[in-house]
Parts: C-alpha cells; sequence; structure tokens
C-alpha cells in the first residue's frame, strides 16, 4: 500500500527508531509499503519513520548502486546501525522530508553499517560516495533527527530562511545586506557633511568674495543633492522591486529616507543663508 510520505513540520522522533524484535505481518507490511511509496514517488529510499512507522527499518531500492538487493530489487535494512565513518566531505542534500529543499551538509564518504535481516541474521555493510550518504541521511531519521541538525551555524540559518519560504528559489528573493542605492545614498550625505563643514568655515571668513564663492557653492551643492535624492527615490523603488519579499518594508523605508535627507537639506540651506550668504 502506498502511504502519505511524513514531511516538515512533523518532528523526527526516537519513538520511530523502536528496533524490530519479532517479524510479524506488522513488519511485513510496513516494509512492502516502504516500497511501495518508494516506486510510486520514484524514491531511492525511505526510512519507517517516513511512513509514520515507529520501528528501525530502511528500505532502499537498488537501482544503479551496488548493494546486494533481494530478488524485488530492494534491500531491507532491519535495525541499521553505523560502526564506522571515515573522510569527512560537504555535499548538497534533499530529502522527501523537507520537499523542494536542499542544504549543505556535512558527512562522511566511508560508512561500515551493520543490520539484520528478516531472520535477524547480521551483516555488515560498507558504502562510499552516494550510497554512504543516503544511508548516512536515512539513519538519520531512526535516530529522531534529520540533516537540519548537522548544518553549520550559517548553513542552518539560512536553511531556515528557505523554510520560512517553502522554497530554494526564494532565498535568491530575499531581501540582500547591501543595496546599489546605499552608494548614492552615501554621496548625498557626503556632500551635505561638506556642506555643514562650510557653514562653520564661513564664520571665520569677512572677505565678501569669498562669501560669494561659499554661498555658490552651497547652492550648486544644494542642486546636487536635490537631483541625487530624486535619482535615489526612483531607483531605490526599481532595486526594491527586484525583491519581491521584502518589497512593502523596502518603500517605507526609501519614503522615510528621502523625506529626511529632504529635511536635512533644507535646515543646511536655511542656516547658509542667514549665515554664508553675504
Amino acid at each position: 500500500m502506498v502511504r502519505d510520505i511524513i514531511t516538515y513540520p512533523t518532528p523526527p522522533s526516537v519513538e520511530y527508531g523502536t528496533d524490530v524484535r519479532v517479524f510479524n505481518e506488522e513488519i511485513i507490511s510496513i516494509i512492502q509499503d516502504l516500497k511501495d511509496t518508494i516506486e510510486a514517488n520514484s524514491l531511492e529510499a525511505l526510512a519507517a519513520f517516513q511512513i509514520g512507522a515507529m520501528y528501525n527499518i530502511i528500505v532502499i531500492k537498488k537501482g544503479d548502486m551496488s548493494f546486494v538487493a533481494g530478488d524485488d530489487g530492494f534491500l531491507e535494512l532491519i535495525n541499521p546501525r553505523i560502526i564506522s565513518c571515515s573522510e569527512k566531505i560537504s555535499t548538497v542534500e534533499k530529502t522527501a522530508y523537507f520537499p523542494g529543499l536542499s542544504a549543505n551538509v556535512e558527512r562522511h564518504n566511508n560508512v561500515s553499517i551493520i543490520y539484520e535481516d528478516k531472520n535477524f541474521k547480521q551483516h555488515n555493510l560498507k558504502a562510499t560516495g552516494g550510497e554512504a550518504i543516503l544511508l548516512q541521511r536515512k539513519i538519520d531519521y531512526t535516530f529522531g533527527s534529520s540533516f537540519i541538525n548537522k548544518l553549520s551555524k550559517d548553513e542552518k540559518k539560512l536553511f531556515e530562511k528557505k523554510l520560512e519560504f517553502g522554497s530554494d528559489i526564494a532565498i535568491s528573493e530575499s531581501c540582500p545586506t547591501t543595496f546599489k542605492r546605499d552608494y548614492i545614498l552615501k554621496a548625498i550625505n557626503t556632500m551635505m557633511i561638506a556642506m555643514a563643514l562650510l557653514i562653520v568655515a564661513s564664520l571665520f571668513v569677512s572677505v565678501e568674495s569669498t562669501q560669494e564663492s561659499m554661498w555658490s557653492y552651497q547652492l550648486y551643492a544644494s542642486y546636487g543633492v536635490l537631483g541625487l535624492s530624486l535619482i535615489y527615490f526612483f531607483y531605490a523603488q526599481y532595486e526594491g522591486k527586484q525583491f519581491t519579499s521584502c518589497t512593502s518594508c523596502q518603500i517605507g523605508n526609501i519614503i522615510g529616507t528621502t523625506v529626511i535627507t529632504l529635511i536635512k537639506l533644507t535646515l543646511i540651506m536655511l542656516i547658509s543663508f542667514f549665515i554664508v550668504n553675504p
């Protein structure tokens, strides 16, 4: 019988890792359901947890893998345990538990496991590369875990954003930490600082021609700040619309920043009119 696959946010639990002690009709049914569900969803493998069964069972479809499988093309792992591993690697992984999402996970390139068959005869299995990674990912579920618990701090933060948006693609649309519009704002602030310094400098100037030059500079600088503010306002809106996940927040900030800039410019020019203007 094809079963629904358990997905996030249903949490893995150690209750789903109960070792099989008796090979009865229930266990036979779970194993067959795992096979049917793998076939129906074109998957490589499933742990019993992934179909809601609380047993330490994993079924793998042989396909192109090197595993020795049964006559039906499946390898049944009952009570599997990793006994050794070596060579750490970073790999991009996907799993049916987090549909549509991927993450960079640190794994081991080589693993050795022990498991039992339906007669409770113990077997050893060595795997490398993709097969080793697959085994580690499925065994995670039998211990109440998933690959999210193996992510680095930064990768976990990134993956939590993916969970929030429900897609790997959504991350490319999330707000970046810096924008090109920030450079325009930096130029505006630099010009206004220069204008403020000129006001201070004018207090120490008594020559009328110099004062006239200073006032002319303030006028031209104010035109420049006004022009850049308009450019900032329209370009920032254009840039903000490229990131749909945070557009509303950006638009509010853009309007606020532009208004504050114009208020500062107005105050500087009023002070300049009475102090710098000869």
